[in-house]
């Protein structure tokens, strides 16, 4: 190819073994490849700084011409573990809930669930970035990513929205796909896809070259993640897409 392709990733602990596969496969010769998080590597990729991303879903909808590159991205079949509503009390007593910061596509499935399978009316509060130690009495918060894993041992109450959307749709809930902005030759995709599947390929690598203190992350790949885009992630996605409009109609 004549020109290398921008490629961004998320950096969290969800998104090692897809990264892990990329640097060791021929394929690197092919990219420049940077990682943030989720927010700034949506952004990275609606202003063109990027021709391909693993983004939060949600900003799938502002990227001109965004479309799913190949087979794999983060979605979870049940419990994540990592995005979470994170309380000292009961759902019945909460009032408030922080919103973090970090991804769009969390923020807007909690506020879903909150509405329609918790049943619940709260206030919203955006975060800073030292909102976790503000979640106190009433007042929850969503955590999501690596700072959710630690926090785990920290909260009474904990909400995981994957385990959540499960029970309420019957569905995998898809977190962050490949998406790019611009058509891709079908071999860049085709061998970005065995890039995937090569850090996925291995895993225990990934776990030893991460060390985790807090979580076992060889039952976060393994049973938490599902990393293949199956036909039950796709129409996942697409309910999210259609709650997400409700959403969005009921705040104008």
């Amino acid at each position: 190819m004549k020109d290398k392709v921008r490629v961004v990733a998320v950096n969290y602990l969800n998104a090692k073994p897809l990264i892990k596969g990329i640097v060791q496969h021929s394929i690197l010769d092919d990219i420049v490849l940077t990682t943030e998080y989720p927010a700034k590597a949506a952004q990275m990729l609606i202003e063109d700084k990027a021709d391909i991303g693993l983004i939060p879903v949600a900003a799938m909808q502002q990227v001109p011409n965004g479309y799913i590159v190949g087979n794999y991205g983060i979605a979870a079949n049940g419990r994540v573990a990592s995005v979470c509503i994170f309380s000292q009390v009961p759902m019945e007593e909460i009032t408030h809930v922080y919103l973090d910061y970090q991804s769009r596509t969390s923020v807007k499935l909690a506020q879903i669930l909150l509405k329609k399978y918790f049943g619940k009316a709260v206030g919203y509060i955006p975060a800073t970035e030292d909102y976790i130690q503000h979640i106190k009495g009433t007042v929850a918060g969503v955590i999501i990513g690596d700072r959710a894993l630690e926090q785990l041992p920290n909260f009474r109450y904990i909400y995981d929205l994957a385990t959540a959307w499960k029970s309420f749709t019957g569905l995998p809930f898809v977190f962050a796909a490949w998406i790019a902005n611009k058509p891709l030759p079908d071999t860049f995709i085709t061998a970005f896809d065995e890039a995937n599947k090569l850090g996925l390929d291995h895993i225990g690598n990934v776990v030893a070259e991460n060390p985790c203190p807090y979580y076992d992350l060889k039952k976060y790949y393994e049973e938490d993640i599902q990393f293949e885009l199956t036909d039950d992630c796709h129409k996942g996605l697409e309910a999210y897409f259609g709650y997400l409009q409700e959403l969005r109609e009921e705040l104008v």
